[in-house]
């Protein structure tokens, strides 16, 4: 295995660029060439707080679970050649706990995944993966394409959850990728109003290009677009400790509410469980995505979505703490970075 650079998270605020040497693949495993890695949220809790609840940094590791890579051998059970771009599905669950079995992989607690400590992930040249994670794409797909498929996934998932309703008022907290991912879907949904918040005006100017109705910088945009009555659905897609608590003051009596963001700390603040129970919401966390491949790739081959557009920086392996650093400033103009390791 030839050695080359990654970036390593040793803890809270200490990223380092080190060399990497893939171990050799078991025969259920395979080497891939890294084409593109996005930085995602949960990369950032990784840097800014060393870790995620129980998924702590306890030596350095590798971050990165949204890529596409190049395959280096014909995977002839998988329909793939040896040169073909594919996706990874950075989760491999047990599939035999109690949660799989019923269908949840993406609750499995024994899941192995990719860019979770302790597993490294994708933010090297090259790394090893399990052979029944690659997607198979289709020619018309890039590679940073195949690297939005996973967050599109995380957007397909929550869409899932809220099983949004026709001529409907929506809210949608937060307007990074995954809000952004999430605005594009609803709009095909046929929903009445959709309100895009986010306190980065170029993010919420986006949300109104991709089709959100209204969008403003607090929730006080809510209540004035619904004439304080609140929205049907709130969804919520912050990093915010108050993204719990804000969700709740947006949503109608009666209203349904799905968290997917990961507050910063890992702890929500500000909740007042009276006002949640006094609108007797629907209350939904949603993690991760189920088996949702197939729809993210026809959603992008089909230009039903674009990803693209979200797309707002790029960066070497050897530049990319500059984008960990940029997206904890929260920097003008900052959507979603890409690391292309080519």
């Amino acid at each position: 295995m030839t050695t080359s650079k990654a970036l390593f998270i040793h803890g809270a605020g200490d990223i380092r660029i080190s060399d990497f040497k893939p171990l050799a693949p078991e025969p259920e495993e395979t080497l891939v060439n890294v084409e593109a890695v996005g930085v995602c949220g949960s990369d950032l809790h990784y840097y800014k707080d060393g870790g995620i609840g129980a998924a702590t940094i306890q030596s350095p590791f590798i971050p990165g679970h949204e890529f596409s890579a190049t395959v280096l051998e014909d995977i002839p059970e998988k329909n793939i050649a040896k040169g073909e771009l594919v996706a990874v599905d950075p989760a491999t669950p047990c599939l035999v706990c109690e949660w799989c079995q019923r269908g949840y992989h993406n609750l499995c607690p024994n899941v192995k995944f990719i860019g979770a400590p302790p597993y490294n992930g994708a933010m090297t040249h090259s790394l090893v993966v399990p052979k029944s994670a690659l997607i198979k794409l289709p020619n018309a797909i890039s590679a940073e394409q195949g690297a939005m498929l996973e967050p599109l996934g995380v957007c397909i998932h929550a869409i899932d959850l809220a099983k949004p309703r026709l001529i409907e008022s929506i809210a949608v907290l937060g307007c990074g990728g995954i809000g952004l991912g999430i605005i594009q879907l609803l709009v095909k949904t046929g929903c009445h109003q959709i309100i895009a918040i986010d306190p980065q005006e170029h993010r919420a100017s986006k949300a109104l290009a991709l089709g959100a109705s209204v969008a403003g910088s607090t929730i006080d945009t809510v209540s004035e677009a619904t004439n304080d009555r609140g929205c049907d659905l709130v969804i919520e897609a912050t990093n915010s400790p108050n993204g719990m608590a804000d969700a709740v003051m947006s949503a109608v009596i009666g209203g349904r509410v799905i968290l997917v963001g990961i507050p910063d700390g890992d702890m929500y603040t500000g909740f007042s469980a009276a006002q949640a129970r006094r609108r007797g919401l629907d209350l939904r966390f949603s993690r991760r995505m189920g088996d949702v491949y197939d729809r993210a790739v026809a959603l992008v081959q089909q230009s039903v979505v674009d990803v693209d557009t979200l797309i707002t920086h790029r960066f070497s392996i050897e530049d990319a703490e500059q984008a960990f650093k940029l997206q904890a400033d929260n920097a003008p103009g900052l959507i979603k970075s890409m690391i292309l390791p080519g």
